[in-house]
């Protein structure tokens, strides 16, 4: 269906880095796995093309199927995969120790050490989402949004100041 493929394109091209950053987050900046994640979500979006219903904004909608992957993945994988994905990225840590990314690297692994719906919401504070819409994605009110978003940056900054 050339509508369906022409809107899928459309919503790749603008919405890819928003994905793929996501992505990264939850992943707590594993590269690979993020890229994986990002081409499932694109994915699940495809398949999904038809189940849009317009009550919400593409990016938000979008950004409720990359929540769902990635929770899904992390559910999936828990107890078989965290030992090794937390020794890959102290391996990543290490190795890329000397280039621009340990700054971002060390704020994914404190992203990392979040529950899910805190790390789902600051990485939309990361990527400038309006207070109103991660509050719909999320499915809180704004209020208590505002007061979460407060004492994620808190507890980030204390996991910071402590590595």
């Amino acid at each position: 269906m050339p509508n369906n493929t022409q809107l899928f394109e459309s919503l790749h091209a603008d919405y890819y880095a928003m994905v793929h950053q996501m992505c990264l987050g939850f992943m707590k900046g594993d590269p690979d796995l993020a890229n994986d994640l990002t081409q499932e979500s694109f994915i699940n979006t495809w398949r999904s093309m038809d189940k849009f219903k317009g009550a919400s904004s593409y990016k938000t909608w979008i950004y409720r199927i990359t929540v769902n992957t990635c929770l899904k993945y992390i559910r999936d994988n828990k107890q078989k995969k965290q030992v090794s994905l937390d020794s890959q990225i102290d391996l990543t840590s290490a190795s890329n120790g000397q280039t621009n990314e340990q700054p971002h690297q060390e704020l994914y692994q404190a992203i990392g050490q979040l529950n899910d719906l805190d790390r789902l919401i600051i990485m939309m504070v990361l990527d400038e989402l309006e207070y109103e819409e991660i509050a719909s994605v999320v499915g809180i009110k704004e209020g208590n949004l505002r007061v979460k978003i407060h004492r994620i940056k808190k507890n980030l900054k204390k996991i910071l100041e402590n590595e």
